[in-house]
């Protein structure tokens, strides 16, 4: 089985303990949904800098800042898309990368 990245970009914030709660549960539900297909459920990730190949930074991650990562396993591509496709992030305006991870 191979394993992939998932990294989620953007999102909207809870604006209130309620609104987080229930966010928390989503992503609770999702994960529940994926079974073992889950190796790693991650974390969201704090502000990121970018360290450019000419030396410079770029602060705040950049045109489309990472909001947090998971890793997954699933057979091809296609399924690893279908397990994304109902991922909370999505739900408030964000988006997800999906790669699969090399083994090396």
């Amino acid at each position: 089985m191979a394993k992939f990245l998932l990294v989620y970009h953007g999102g909207k914030m809870p604006e209130s303990p309620e609104e987080g709660a229930r966010m928390m549960d989503a992503w609770d539900k999702w994960f529940g949904s994926l079974g073992s297909a889950v190796v790693d459920g991650g974390n969201p990730v704090g502000a990121s800098s970018t360290k450019n190949s000419d030396g410079s930074v770029a602060n705040n991650g950049g045109s489309n800042p990472t909001s947090g990562y998971s890793l997954l396993e699933a057979s091809v591509m296609d399924e690893a898309l279908h397990k994304a496709k109902t991922c909370p992030v999505l739900s408030v305006g964000g988006s997800i990368e999906v790669a699969q991870a090399i083994d090396m």
